[in-house]
């Protein structure tokens, strides 16, 4: 019997692009109020992750295009270590956002970015079964590996959570996101703030992050690697 996929939670977002100083404000305003992220190492961490999309390009032309309700798969690991990855979906409708996660070991990681994914329709894992569907169905694949450092910050209350993104880099057309020596390249200097919640956002975060220069954006870092290829 393959496991339940829990009944997703829809969470408001906001993004912003930001400058270099307005970082700096916000890490001093973040670090009175709110707590860094449990997981994070001297406050921050490194992400790295490889998305997927088919030969059109669906996925990166519904963000393109605005298209209301939309998905896209990912995998993903933390600080460069590859003992714990994630199968990512995350889902977009009416402006509002969820996600879901399924633990892969770096075997079966391999086995995806080489086009092995026969094992997948015989899982256990609702998601990881959903992402074998999307794999057949619409031609997924792996696309490009998205790099990137986030200085996370949470507030209880509201189920909060503050990030500060920043130097976000490409692996151009290096799909191999376990390989450690695979060259990455800036895919631009923007600095990204988001702030997520569920029900309600306190007002004193949302005074915290007020800023007089910053422009509400929907910024995604998959489309700014794929400037690249």
């Amino acid at each position: 019997m393959k496991e339940k996929i829990t009944q997703p939670v829809f969470r408001h977002e906001w993004k912003h692009l930001i400058t270099w100083e307005d970082m700096l404000l916000l890490r001093t305003r973040l670090k009175a109020v709110a707590k860094a992220d449990v997981h994070s190492v001297d406050g921050k961490y490194h992400i790295r992750s490889l998305y997927f999309d088919n030969y059109a390009d669906r996925v990166l032309r519904e963000k393109i295009d605005g298209v209301n309700v939309r998905e896209k798969y990912r995998i993903r690991y933390y600080n460069g270590d590859p003992s714990v990855i994630f199968l990512e979906k995350k889902c977009k409708q009416n402006g509002l956002g969820y996600k879901l996660q399924a633990r892969l070991s770096a075997a079966e990681a391999r086995a995806i970015t080489d086009g092995n994914v026969s094992w997948m329709k015989d899982t256990h894992d609702g998601l990881i079964t959903q992402f074998y569907s999307a794999i057949c169905s619409q031609g997924l694949r792996p696309k490009t590996i998205v790099d990137y450092i986030r200085e996370p910050y949470t507030y209880e209350p509201g189920n909060v959570r503050v990030t500060l993104d920043y130097d976000i880099r490409t692996g151009l057309n290096c799909v191999d996101f376990l390989n450690p020596d695979c060259i990455m390249i800036p895919a631009g200097d923007e600095i990204v703030l988001e702030v997520k919640w569920d029900e309600f956002l306190p007002s004193v975060i949302r005074s915290v992050v007020q800023l007089d220069d910053a422009r509400t954006t929907s910024f995604s870092k998959y489309q700014a690697c794929r400037r690249f290829g």
